[in-house]
């Protein structure tokens, strides 16, 4: 289960100063709903992923402390 942050305190401030497992968390729940998002909920997704991109994605190398994915839970 995500704790964290949520949307309404996310929502001032910048996409830049989330962290890897709020992308991660509202990227998936957005996903989930994509076809139901309205104009401002495609837009808040797509700054999400551009963000994620910039960071060089989700993938991550895996080593003996961590898998290869962000877990948000």
């Amino acid at each position: 289960m995500y704790v964290g942050r949520d949307m309404t305190e996310l929502s001032m401030m910048g996409k830049t100063d989330w962290t890897d497992k709020e992308l991660a968390f509202f990227h998936h729940n957005l996903q989930q709903i994509a076809p139901y998002l309205n104009a401002e909920g495609v837009t808040i997704h797509r700054e999400i992923v551009k963000e994620i991109m910039s960071r060089g994605g989700m993938e991550k190398e895996a080593d003996w402390t961590s898998g290869s994915r962000v877990h948000y839970d």
